[in-house]
């Protein structure tokens, strides 16, 4: 069974962006060090735009080869005039007001997404999903979610957008893994105590 990895930037007390959702003030702390690590470990996590630049044009998924987001995350790249932020993967984007697609390559979840993103996960084959945010569809997907990937940055917003944003029954994980920069981000890897 393929499983669900929610990976998420957030600062030091659990914000993933403003209030508003922006999160540019973690962008800082992209320095060579971690960008190698991203390109290498993480490839498919980069934006399609952005590939070229970090010399990622050809190179095949590691990891994912699908990838979730929610309608304001998406909004990102829409406001950009990118309808496929994601195109080197197969991308669904969580909504139930955008109503019709605005690239082929993007499919519309309108309803039921755990019961969608459980029929992804029991696919046969292929690579893990990609849970790209954002904080409601983290948490309407807690449930399904297998492991987290967590790039704590160095900084404290005090108030913002959470990493999983709606009520919830408390979940446990267990730690599987910790990598530290020199720039002072923290990634933490943990898998669904089931």
């Amino acid at each position: 069974m393929r499983k669900l990895t929610y990976f998420i930037a957030c600062s030091l007390d659990g914000f993933i962006g403003d209030e508003h959702g922006d999160a540019s003030a973690m962008l800082r702390f992209l320095d060579e060090e971690y960008l190698d690590f991203l390109k290498t470990e993480f490839p498919e996590t980069l934006p399609t735009q952005g590939r070229a630049q970090f010399g990622l044009d050809g190179v095949e998924n590691k990891r994912f080869d699908t990838v979730i987001q929610g309608r304001a995350s998406y909004d990102l790249a829409l406001k950009e005039g990118i309808t496929s932020p994601y195109g080197h993967l197969r991308e669904y984007v969580a909504s139930r007001s955008l109503g019709a697609s605005p690239d082929p390559n993007v499919e519309i979840i309108a309803e039921d997404l755990a019961g969608r993103v459980r029929a992804l996960k029991a696919e046969d084959g292929g690579l893990d999903i990609y849970l790209c945010g954002g904080s409601c569809v983290a948490g309407e997907l807690l449930d399904e979610i297998d492991e987290l990937v967590i790039k704590s940055y160095p900084i404290v917003y005090g108030t913002g957008m959470p990493m999983f944003g709606t009520g919830l029954d408390i979940k446990e994980f267990t730690l599987d893994g910790v990598r530290t920069f020199t720039n002072g981000v923290v990634v933490r890897t943990y898998a669904r105590k089931r």
